[in-house]
């Protein structure tokens, strides 16, 4: 019996043994998480690539969504390539991006809602692609941007409200898509905007009086839509302006006279619209103008003289309209190439003769029934 005592403690070790023997052999736990990417043939380091630049690389094919495994990356170009496909929902990973620019490639489908993960975003560039569907909402997660382009796309559906909660945004540039609705009037938060383009779209509505609060702005492009209603006499609040364009829409009403505030506008395009009233005096304020478009209207009265201020301007083109009177002499102040149509057009209205000698021979068909 005493033999069996000694026994039990040897067996217990034996026992013991095995048993760490057996947990030795057990397979240790595989972490998901990748410590490497491949991406087009070139391995990259998670933890040390913290900026990818292949701008203008020829890269074709899709973006891979393994892209979204290198999430320390805060600055990431794609741009000038040939990418297809969509842009992968896993660049929501990147929560630490600062840039990210797929401008100019060939990217479909729509902007992932995953994109409202970027919150550390200042620099947002998909121009130039052939992106459909709407902005997503969660765009306004976005606060640090400082630009958003997001033109020469198929884009459809209306400009969010909420867009105007990016209000560090001094670049908002949505032209040439198929934008549809009205400019909403929270476009007005962005106080910090310079350059504000949405032409080449489908809007309807009328522009927002809240437009005047942009005094940072130096371009407006608003042209080539649906635009109706007046010219809010808001946009002489717009003293920084050195473009404004916004022909081709349906704008009615006169040209207001605080358009004479904005006198660092090199280039007015008003035409092809259903302006009405006379030409303001006020416009002889613009001595920095150098493009003045207000034909195809139905304005009446006569040109200001105070048009012979405007000696920068190269061209002069207010055809198609109902002026009446007569012309100034002042408009031989301007150094203008007055037998190019292309620079200077006045015809097809109701001028009287006799005409200034400068343009005489280039005043076009006048009516001139009613003259005296």
């Amino acid at each position: 019996m005493r033999k069996l005592y000694l026994l039990i403690p040897i067996l217990f070790l034996i026992y013991w043994g095995c048993e760490d023997k057996k947990d030795d052999n057990t397979p240790e736990e595989v972490e998901d998480t990748p410590t490497e990417v491949t991406l087009w043939g070139v391995v990259y380091s998670v933890e040390d690539t913290d900026t990818l630049n292949l701008s203008n690389n020829q890269l074709t094919g899709s973006i891979p969504p393994e892209i979204g495994n290198l999430t320390n990356l805060t600055y990431l170009r794609l741009d000038d390539n040939q990418l297809t496909g969509p842009i992968p929902p896993e660049i929501g990973n990147l929560t630490n991006l600062t840039y990210l620019i797929l401008e100019s490639n060939q990217l479909t489908g729509e902007i992932p809602s995953e994109i409202g993960n970027l919150t550390n975003l200042t620099r947002l560039y998909l121009g130039s692609n052939q992106l459909t569907g709407s902005i997503p909402l969660e765009i306004d997660n976005l606060t640090n941007l400082t630009n958003l382009t997001i033109y020469n796309n198929q884009l459809t559906g209306s400009i969010p409200p909420e867009i105007g909660d990016l209000t560090n945004l001094t670049w908002l540039q949505l032209h040439n898509n198929q934008l549809t609705g009205s400019i909403p009037s929270e476009i007005g938060n962005l106080t910090n905007l310079t350059n504000l383009t949405i032409y080449n779209n489908q809007l309807t509505g009328s522009i927002p009086t809240e437009i005047g609060n942009l005094t940072n702005l130096t371009w407006l492009q608003l042209h080539n839509n649906q635009l109706t209603g007046s010219i809010p006499p808001e946009i002489g609040n717009l003293t920084n302006l050195t473009i404004l364009t916004l022909y081709n829409n349906e704008l009615t009403g006169s040209i207001p006279s605080e358009i004479g505030n904005l006198t660092n506008l090199t280039r007015l395009y008003l035409g092809s619209n259903q302006l009405t009233g006379s030409i303001p005096p006020e416009i002889g304020n613009l001595t920095n103008l150098r493009y003045l478009y207000l034909d195809d209207n139905e304005l009446t009265g006569s040109i200001p003289s105070e048009i012979g201020n405007l000696t920068n301007l190269t061209n002069l083109t207010i055809y198609n309209n109902q002026l009446t009177g007569l012309i100034p002499e002042s408009i031989c102040d301007l150094n203008m190439n007055w037998s190019n149509s292309g620079y200077f057009n006045i015809s097809n209205n109701q001028l009287c003769p006799p005409y200034p000698s400068c343009i005489e021979d280039y005043v076009g068909v006048q009516d001139t029934t009613n003259c005296n």
